[in-house]
């Protein structure tokens, strides 16, 4: 049976997750934490725990959303949820409490219908999507999950938040897949990938899905190359000699609370650049706004114009039909004869992208996303060429450098801390470095010769660290959670002791 058809799996122990030696009797101290603050909190035990891991992204940026592959690998920082259903008192409430006493309970009423309010953002809305999306999920299937009941719940996250390592879907994973396994439902890993997709995106962000499908469906020792549509994940090993070293830049990452600006803008750039295209290259206009929703739907189309003229690739086509300068609203609307307001007229987050935005940077936006996915396939196909472990490293640091480029020129979600850190990774001997996540702030992901590791991490401290340091942005103690190697680690699971 293939790994995405399996259902996530269910331990009596931590072994199996953890592995063994130090990492695990950190997790067993973890838990042992988790249940005693359980107690504390609601003087019970809880029913079940489940845990679900952050991921970097090793390329393939900001173009799960346009329906390409991604090619991400689990950390091993992960979110747990501990859970328990309530007592029958009314009024039945949902309280969400966290290991780290600086996130305050947050308290709900039990009702799978409430809105999530956005213009609030409190950390316990992620455990909110989660519950949203399990009550949603269960009416639209027809499965009997009874009245809402009232649930205690306690979180622990290794994840750094905003460091683009995901920890927003580690929580919204966790939280769902914990409420299912206290309803004995649990789902074949896709399907659960995609439910949580589907769950975030009550949080305003139109995530794309890359997130969800690497913490659910991730293998222990392998990255996966991640397609959508429908969702699956193929086992990718990396060559051996060379290690990812995430550094993190220090700016944060807000993607729920800048979306309009940045993240949900790059999702409608997208989308109008697509829809561009396609009245450029024959549509109507009525077929281009209804039919064409990423610009995968009308590669096909860029690709058959770029043969025309000798060319396979779709990039071709956006450097001869879209104008560098950005497009105003105006001259869209011009071009395909329809309101834009029309078009986004059911997506409330987009709309408020329309209010926040002045102009549009279509030809880069697409010109990136093309590139991207390209440097997707050139990456795995790297890795399973028969070139020499050293050449293929080589290579795999090439496309990660053109990626950062891309992502900083034609997608411009990086931020002067990141371009310092890359920098400073590269000329310390990193084979390849990028921004990974969203951007905006949060993680580098960097290619490094195991030989190196220590060295690298010294010249990182002294050369990005240390005078953030002095400056107090972080303690001395504290660069082990911003400086770490990671090896590919195992996805999401149900603990029942």
């Amino acid at each position: 049976m293939a790994h995405a058809e399996l259902p996530v799996p269910t331990f009596s122990s931590l072994e199996p997750v953890y592995g063994d030696g130090s990492p695990l009797e950190e997790a067993e101290l973890r838990f042992q934490i988790l249940k005693a603050k359980f107690a504390e909190v609601f003087n019970a035990d809880p029913q079940v725990y489940a845990r679900s891991p952050g991921r970097v992204n090793l390329i393939g940026e900001h173009i799960d959303y346009e329906g390409y592959s991604v090619l991400p690998m689990a950390i091993r920082q992960d979110t747990i949820v501990a859970i328990r259903k309530a007592g029958t008192e009314e009024p039945k409430v949902l309280r969400i409490a966290n290991v780290n006493d600086k996130y305050t309970m947050c308290t709900y009423p039990a009702d799978p219908n409430q809105e999530v309010d956005l213009k609030n953002h409190r950390w316990g809305h992620y455990f909110l999507c989660g519950y949203k999306g399990f009550y949603e999920y269960a009416k639209s299937k027809g499965l009997h999950v009874g009245e809402p009941l009232g649930l205690d719940v306690i979180v622990d996250g290794t994840v750094p938040t905003g460091s683009g390592l995901s920890s927003s879907a580690a929580f919204v994973c966790s939280s769902t897949i914990a409420i299912m396994a206290l309803f004995n439902i649990n789902l074949p890993k896709k399907e659960i990938a995609q439910l949580t997709c589907v769950c975030e995106r009550h949080i305003g962000t139109q995530s794309g899905g890359m997130d969800q499908a690497i913490s659910v469906m991730a293998k222990s020792g392998f990255a996966e190359l991640i397609d959508f549509n429908p969702i699956r994940a193929s086992d990718v090993q990396l060559p051996p000699g060379g290690t990812f070293i995430l550094a993190h830049s220090l700016a944060e990452s807000r993607k729920a609370i800048t979306a309009a600006k940045n993240y949900n803008n790059r999702v409608v750039e997208c989308r109008l650049a697509a829809i561009v295209l396609a009245k450029k290259l024959g549509k109507s206009s009525e077929e281009a706004v209804t039919k064409v929703k990423t610009l995968s739907d009308v590669e096909w189309l860029c690709i058959e114009f770029a043969k025309k003229h000798e060319f396979s690739d779709p990039v071709f086509a956006v450097k001869e039909l879209l104008k560098e300068e950005p497009y105003t609203v105006e001259d869209i609307e011009k071009i395909i004869s329809v309101p834009l307001t029309s078009i986004f007229k059911d997506s409330p987050s987009s709309l408020d992208v329309l209010k926040a935005a002045e102009s549009f940077k279509l030809f880069q936006r697409a010109s990136h996303v093309y590139s991207e996915a390209k440097r997707v396939y050139s990456f795995r196909d790297a890795m399973l060429s028969n070139h020499s472990d050293e050449e293929k490293l080589q290579e795999l640091g090439e496309l990660m450098n053109d990626s950062h480029y891309s992502c900083s020129v034609l997608y411009e979600c990086s931020c002067p801390e990141l371009e310092e850190l890359v920098k400073v990774c590269r000329d310390n001997g990193a084979l390849g470095a990028r921004l990974t996540g969203a951007g905006w702030g949060g993680c580098a992901v960097t290619l490094v010769k195991d030989g190196m590791i220590p060295q690298f991490i010294l010249n990182l401290k002294e050369r990005f660290y240390q005078s953030r340091i002095e400056k107090g942005v972080i303690n001395n103690t504290e660069l082990g959670l911003y400086v770490f190697a990671s090896k590919p680690s195992s996805g999401a699971a149900i603990f029942k002791f």
